[in-house]
């Protein structure tokens, strides 16, 4: 008969940890590429005719980016239903609380992916280029105003997951200082936008760099090493 024992120190929860590591990685994998790659290629910063243009003459690359954007978003529907299967026995309501911020931040996210169908269904309004690619102009800076909003509940999920992986004794609590870190960055920079935006435009870019780090971080430890028994 085989051994079905776990390794000493791997915790039940390591299969699923090793799972929510490889849909996070998804996550950031699928976004980098809608964003970067297909919505990136398409956008040409300061001229809304030439970036209409280029819209509508692509539209198979910027379907992909929204197809991208949706596969982010299912990846993210299960790191988040995964992590807090796996913290809600230390933490049932701080884990419930992350969970749900996490939540409504995707939902808002699919919401804002109904904007880009819109932008393709623009020219069947049959109005001249002028004015469409003004529409286009104009959905495409909503769309980028859902994401910051939305990052507003994604930094509050990850502060609570930092917290939660600093106090659960399963992972190193490095990793949970990064995942914070990149929790306080989402939310400084979100709220500074909203409600100082000449402030935030004075944000160096690489402000934002502790957001990728941490949840890449986060990734690459679950997928590589899962986690450990908690401590007792």
């Amino acid at each position: 008969m085989g051994d079905h024992r776990r390794r000493p120190g791997l915790s039940a929860d390591a299969p699923h940890a090793r799972l929510a590591g490889f849909l996070y990685l998804g996550t950031i994998g699928f976004g980098v590429y809608a964003e970067v790659v297909a919505r990136g290629a398409l956008i040409v910063r300061g001229d809304a005719a030439a970036t209409a243009q280029a819209i509508f003459a692509s539209g198979s690359t910027f379907r992909l980016g929204m197809i991208a954007d949706l596969a982010m978003l299912g990846c993210y529907i299960g790191v988040t239903i995964l992590l807090h299967g796996i913290f809600r026995m230390g933490a049932p309501r701080i884990s419930a609380t992350a969970a749900s911020f996490s939540l409504i931040g995707i939902a808002m996210l699919a919401c804002d992916t109904l904007l880009s169908a819109m932008i393709l269904r623009l020219p069947d309004l049959g109005q001249p280029s002028s004015s469409l690619a003004d529409w286009v102009y104009l959905l495409l800076r909503v769309h980028g105003d859902g994401y910051k909003i939305s990052l507003v509940f994604f930094g509050a999920y990850c502060l609570l997951l930092g917290w939660l992986i600093w106090r659960g004794g399963a992972m190193p609590r490095a990793i949970g200082l990064l995942v914070a870190a990149a929790g306080a960055c989402n939310l400084v920079n979100s709220l500074a936008w909203l409600g100082a935006p000449l402030w935030a435009a004075q944000l160096p870019q690489y402000f934002t760099l502790p957001t990728l780090l941490g949840e890449l971080a986060l990734a690459l430890w679950l997928l590589a090493f899962g986690i450990r028994e908690r401590e007792a």
